[in-house]
């Protein structure tokens, strides 16, 4: 799979920030042995964020763009906007999954603003900023986002994930 690591930070865009998100994602990706082939630090603002994500997936290099940062209630976290602007359908069950796993961990899991959609074929997904929910919340959604892939790909095996099991008492 090609990724893209986008993050999203004020602070981390001027340098005055490291940001240890964006690493820490690309070290997760690689380590699935899938390909991180774009990694950029943005500043919050809604018109660089979406152009990058426009960029990237219409560039037809990437499968799949994570971002880390910019989906809590600062007036300045615009990533749902952003991603909410350039993709063509939502994947709400992403977000819905990383908040249900995350409010066991802490109550600040229902602040998370974060979303998941589709642009052509490749899936966007909104992470949080610090490292330990980065890690948290895409533990969560890893197993389903080869397939997801897939079937954005229209690879042909992707549809037997589908099949309707009938029990053996069913004719």
């Amino acid at each position: 799979m090609r990724v893209g690591i986008l993050t999203i930070s004020d602070r981390a865009a001027r340098g005055e920030y490291e940001d240890r998100s964006g690493p820490l994602l690309r070290e997760k990706i690689e380590d699935q042995g899938w390909d991180v082939i774009r990694f950029d630090v943005v500043s919050d603002d809604q018109a660089e964020i979406e152009e990058h994500l426009k960029r990237w997936t219409d560039s037809g290099d990437v499968d799949l763009i994570l971002t880390t940062g910019g989906t809590g209630f600062s007036p300045r976290d615009r990533a749902p906007e952003a991603t909410r602007a350039v993709v063509e359908r939502l994947a709400p069950g992403l977000g819905e999954a990383m908040r249900a796993a995350s409010l066991e961990v802490t109550p600040h899991a229902m602040l998370s603003r974060a979303v998941a959609g589709i642009r052509g074929k490749t899936l966007i997904v909104n992470l949080p900023g610090s490292p330990r929910a980065v890690e948290e919340n895409l533990t969560v959604i890893l197993p389903a986002l080869p397939h997801g892939v897939d079937l954005l790909k229209d690879h042909p095996s992707a549809e037997a994930g589908h099949a309707i099991h009938q029990s053996p008492t069913e004719d």
